[in-house]
């Protein structure tokens, strides 16, 4: 297990965007800023609202941070065609950082809190749960 721990000055500067996306279907993106990329999770039923409710969230690989501003028109035959827009931008902290577990404070307009990642393990590689925390 990997544990990582940011300096004060590296926390304050880590961004997150969820973005909305209408692809082959109606989804939510998180993309979390973190070693000079963003990871990236395909939420199919958006963000937890309520503390412990449970989402699924499917690891979409790395992006480039250029994504943390992009709103718009993705063309037909690329990937992710579709629409996007963002739904929250803001600043995150991570609490911790594993293989296993991310735990983490979104600071947004719209999401706030703690959230944590699981991996789920019985589903698939790139297969996690998101939930509110209390």
């Amino acid at each position: 297990m990997i544990v990582t721990e940011k300096s004060p000055e590296e926390v304050k500067s880590l961004r997150f965007v969820l973005h909305k996306h209408q692809a082959k279907s109606l989804h939510y993106d998180l993309r979390l800023e973190r070693d000079g990329v963003l990871k990236c999770w395909a939420l199919p039923k958006g963000v937890p609202m309520v503390s412990k409710e449970k989402r699924l969230a499917i690891e979409s690989g790395d992006h480039k941070t250029d994504l943390l501003y992009f709103s718009g028109i993705i063309p037909k035959g690329q990937y992710g065609a579709g629409e996007i827009n963002i739904d929250d931008s803001g600043k995150y902290e991570i609490l911790l950082w594993s293989d296993i577990k991310i735990e983490f404070i979104l600071k947004g307009d719209k999401y706030k809190g703690r959230y944590i990642l699981v991996r789920f393990q019985k589903a698939g590689p790139k297969t996690w749960l998101l939930m509110k925390a209390d």
